[in-house]
């Protein structure tokens, strides 16, 4: 009787846990395909969940960090919804490849054209971004959420290293590592590879024509040699019928 009870009670409490799991979890946040890498580009999906069993998501709002603006940003076409970037100017220019960069995309915004997302489903929207900041671990990206029956979730609230997550986070795309730049090395590997592979090359025909005309050479002294004893043994028959 005890037992059945602890196994009750145990099962209500993985199952709360897991209940508050999943809410805490359900939120729009920000991934990338691949690694993020600092001073690269890369392609990241917001995901949207619908929360709300009476209404759908229609709208959503990202807007991007302005301490770290980014210089390039393309959204990719997504079925049923519109797509608006906003652009706005900067108070520091960006110096990207030796250009000049005054302006720089401060949100992007989809728009339902049909029901948008139901209850039960979630949605990602991708976007191409770049050149991502060198001295920055993350980049934090406050989202606005808006249901079909006019409510806004704000996905603002910026999360605390070594705090408790907050209650409406705003989407934080970590950084990773700078990608190492083996071009060059690669480039100079595969030169160094193919010119010792030439040398190697050069030095196997070299070797070969060599042993091609040793090889020739011997033939040729055989075949003289043996010329030479049939030319002496029919010299000698020769003699002995002139004897007889």
């Amino acid at each position: 009787m005890n037992v059945s009870r602890i196994a009750l009670a145990g099962g209500v409490a993985a199952s709360t846990v897991l209940l508050l799991a999943g809410t805490a979890s359900a939120h729009v946040s920000v991934q990338p395909q691949g690694e993020a890498a600092k001073g690269g580009y890369a392609t990241v999906n917001f995901k949207v969940p619908n929360e709300r069993d009476d209404a759908s998501t229609v709208k959503l709002e990202v807007n991007f960090p302005t301490d770290h603006p980014l210089a390039s940003v393309s959204p990719q076409p997504v079925a049923g919804w519109k797509i608006d970037v906003t652009k706005s100017k900067l108070a520091k220019p960006l110096d990207v490849h030796g250009r000049k960069i005054t302006e720089a995309v401060s949100k992007v915004t989809w728009t339902a054209e049909g029901d948008g997302i139901e209850a039960g489903y979630f949605q990602q929207f991708p976007l191409s971004v770049g050149q991502l900041p060198e001295d920055a671990d993350q980049l934090v990206f406050k989202a606005l959420q808006t249901y079909s029956n006019k409510e806004v979730v704000r996905w603002i609230e910026e999360p605390v290293e070594g705090g408790e997550e907050p209650e409406s986070p705003a989407p934080v795309l970590a950084l990773t590592a700078p990608a190492a730049d083996a071009h060059g090395a690669t480039a100079a590997d595969g030169k160094s590879g193919h010119a010792e592979k030439t040398e190697e090359t050069t030095a196997s025909s070299a070797a070969a024509s060599s042993s091609g005309t040793d090889s020739t050479a011997r033939v040729l002294g055989i075949v003289g040699i043996v010329t030479g004893v049939a030319g002496v043994a029919f010299g000698v028959l020769a003699g002995r019928r002139r004897n007889v």
